[in-house]
C-alpha cells in the first residue's frame, strides 16, 4: 500500500509530530479525554503527511516542519469536531462522533481550543510568511463551512458553487500543509506556484471521492453512515450530476430528498446516481485532479520524498476508506 511505504519513509517526522500533537495539550481533564477519543480512532494523516513529504522534498533540515505538521492536523481535527456538530452527525471513523459522548457544547469549545493551539504553534515559528498563509487559510476553511450551510437543502446549486466550497473547506488546508513545507526552504517562485497547485488539486480529488464513497461504500468502509451527505440535504456532485441527467419523475426525487434531507428512498436515489453514471463522473473528475497534481510535481527535484507525493496522489485516488 502506497500510504504504508509513505508512513515508512516519514516515521521519525510522523512519531515527532504525533509527539508534539498530543503531548503539550492542556491537562484540562475534558480536553484530553476528548482529544484522546479523537486521536485513538485514527485517521490517515494525509495533510501532515504532506507538510513532512514536501519539507523534506525541498530539503528542509530542522525541526520546524515538525510544528507545522502538526498544526495542519490539530486545524483538520478542530474542524472535524465542529463539522460533525453542525451536521448532527453520530458516526465518525467507525466510531461514536465526540459531541454523540461529551454533547455539542464540549466538542465546539474542545475544537475551538484546538484551532488556538494550533496558531500557538505557528506563532511560535516566527515566520510571518507562514503565520500570513494560516491565517488565510482558517478563514477562507471558515468561508467555506458557512457557504455549505447556505447551500444545504438547495437542489439548484451548480457544480461552479460545488467547486467553490470543496476549495475552500477541504482543499484549502491541503495546499497550506504542501505550501508551507516549502516555504520553510525558500523555494523558487515557479516551485511555489507548483506545490501550491498540487496541493489544491489533490485536496479536490480528495474531497470528490468522499463525495462519491458517500453513495457507494458500506458504513464500515467510510466510518459513517450511507447517505449522510443527503441526510445532511448536502447537494455534492454525484447528486448534482443525477439531477441534471434523471428523468424528470426521478429528478424530482432527487430534490425533493435534498429539500428535506430525508434517506427515505434512499435505494431509489442510489438507483438514479447508479443509473446516471454520477459515481463515473465524480471518480472521473477526481482523476483529472490527480493527474494535474501529479504534473506539478516535474519541478520538484527527484528524491523518494517526491516519489512520496506521487504515491500520496495515487492512494487518494484509489482508496476505499
Amino acid at each position: 500500500m502506497p500510504l504504508e511505504s509513505i508512513r515508512s519513509l516519514l516515521q521519525p517526522d510522523l512519531a515527532a509530530t504525533d509527539k508534539l500533537m498530543t503531548g503539550t495539550l492542556s491537562e484540562i481533564p475534558l480536553i484530553q479525554q476528548l482529544t484522546q477519543h479523537i486521536f485513538a480512532a485514527g485517521g490517515k494523516r494525509i495533510r501532515p503527511l504532506l507538510t513532512l513529504l514536501t519539507a523534506n522534498a525541498f530539503g528542509h533540515i530542522d525541526q520546524q516542519h515538525i510544528s507545522l505538521a502538526a498544526a495542519i492536523e490539530l486545524i483538520h481535527t478542530a474542524t472535524l469536531l465542529h463539522d460533525d456538530v453542525v451536521d448532527n452527525s453520530t458516526l465518525r471513523r467507525g466510531n461514536q462522533t465526540a459531541n454523540g459522548i461529551w454533547g455539542n457544547e464540549a466538542s465546539v469549545l474542545v475544537g475551538d481550543y484546538l484551532y488556538s493551539r494550533a496558531f500557538q504553534l505557528v506563532v511560535a515559528l516566527k515566520n510571518q510568511e507562514i503565520l500570513g498563509i494560516f491565517a488565510e487559510a482558517t478563514n477562507l476553511i471558515a468561508e467555506g463551512e458557512i457557504m455549505q450551510l447556505a447551500n444545504c437543502h438547495d437542489p439548484d446549486i451548480t457544480e461552479e458553487a460545488y467547486y467553490d466550497v470543496i476549495q475552500r473547506k477541504t482543499a484549502k488546508l491541503f495546499e497550506v500543509a504542501a505550501h508551507t513545507g516549502a516555504v520553510l526552504t525558500n523555494p523558487t517562485s515557479d516551485q511555489t506556484a507548483a506545490i501550491k497547485h498540487y496541493g489544491i488539486s489533490l485536496g479536490t480529488a480528495y474531497q470528490l471521492i468522499d463525495d462519491a464513497m458517500d453513495y457507494h461504500s458500506s458504513a464500515s468502509e467510510m466510518g459513517k453512515n450511507t447517505g449522510d451527505d443527503l441526510a445532511d440535504g448536502k447537494p455534492t456532485l454525484p447528486l448534482i450530476h443525477a439531477l441534471r441527467h434523471a428523468p424528470s419523475s426521478e429528478a424530482d426525487i432527487l430534490r425533493d430528498a435534498i429539500r428535506t434531507g430525508s434517506r427515505e428512498n434512499l435505494d431509489a436515489i442510489l438507483g438514479v446516481i447508479e443509473s446516471t453514471g454520477a459515481i463515473k463522473y465524480t471518480a472521473a473528475a477526481a482523476e483529472k485532479q490527480i493527474q494535474q497534481a501529479l504534473a506539478s510535481l516535474t519541478i520538484i527535484p527527484n528524491s523518494p520524498y517526491r516519489q512520496g507525493l506521487h504515491d500520496l496522489a495515487q492512494f487518494v485516488i484509489a482508496r476505499t476508506y
